[in-house]
């Protein structure tokens, strides 16, 4: 299997498709799949094309060739292997349902992804990450650590040679400079329909309110509070014979599937960001 991924986004103008195939026509590369979506409001295009590399080209050579085309165009590119699996580190605290989904869906195949390792402030899941072999590490926090806590996950991830950070329900806030060492491989799964009901009890807040709907949402972690670009989400409907009991057992699936689908989504170079917003090409 020698198919890569190639994603761009550019300000939009004629010529860009055809330029880009015609390169890999010329190359030899076979197109399997390609999506495209020019945003009239941004003025910028972005694609993914996903493509065999023939047998007498290397992917280096390949991105030699590739390099003018983008300059010229001023696009912002990179060049993907198809099959890596990517590194992720799973941060969770008191609540495990979404990291014993993701390792489910990682041992059996449906994740294209290995779990590299899972930390928390509490040691309540290296039971669940060693029944999976998969290594568990404690870093408890408080006020008077947070700075040195934070630099262990930093240090975590450099020696892990970590691709993706996963937030599974890790309830605490990360500092403006582990957002930025994260940035663009930081995904947060928060517990609401963002932005409705922030804080600590979201589900008992929205059953006080008598909601219709509960939801998920999934973004891209940045140092404004659950404001990053969002990847994914997801709702379900409620009523009035619902307690919160029950809020909390539907929002946990919810929670579960919609972390899973931005997962999915990044690890296979879905996601362009377009300013404050996500292109997710299904």
């Amino acid at each position: 299997m020698r198919d890569h991924i190639l994603t761009l986004s550019c300000p939009d103008r004629t010529g860009i498709v055809y330029r880009v195939s015609g390169l890999l026509f010329e190359s030899g590369c076979n197109i399997l799949d390609a999506q495209q979506f020019g945003d009239a409001e941004s003025g910028r295009f972005f694609l993914r094309v996903h493509f065999d590399l023939p047998q007498a080209l290397d992917i280096e050579a390949l991105r030699a060739r590739f390099a003018p085309l983008g300059e010229a165009f001023g696009m912002d590119w990179q060049l993907h292997d198809a099959n890596a699996k990517a590194r992720l580190l799973v941060l969770v605290s008191k609540q495990g349902h979404c990291l014993n989904d993701l390792l489910f869906r990682t041992h059996s195949r449906q994740l294209k992804v290995e779990i590299a390792a899972v930390a928390s402030n509490h040691a309540d899941f290296g039971p669940l990450a060693a029944s999976y072999d998969v290594p568990f590490h404690h870093l408890p926090v408080d006020a008077s650590n947070r700075q040195a806590q934070e630099q262990a996950i930093i240090d975590l991830v450099e020696r892990e040679r970590i691709d993706l950070v996963v937030l599974a329900r890790y309830m605490q806030i990360l500092s403006p400079h582990l957002c930025q060492a994260l940035a663009g491989r930081a995904i947060n799964i928060h517990h609401s329909f963002l932005p409705s009901f922030k804080g600590a009890q979201p589900y008992h807040q929205a059953h006080a309110r008598g909601v219709k709907i509960i939801g998920a949402t999934a973004h891209y972690v940045t140092p404004d509070l659950d404001e990053g670009p969002i990847i994914e989400q997801d709702i379900a409907h409620v009523n009035h014979a619902m307690t919160p009991r029950d809020l909390v057992r539907l929002g946990s699936d919810i929670e579960s599937v919609v972390l899973a689908r931005a997962v999915r989504r990044h690890v296979e170079h879905r996601i362009l960001l377009n300013g404050h917003r996500t292109v997710v090409f299904r």
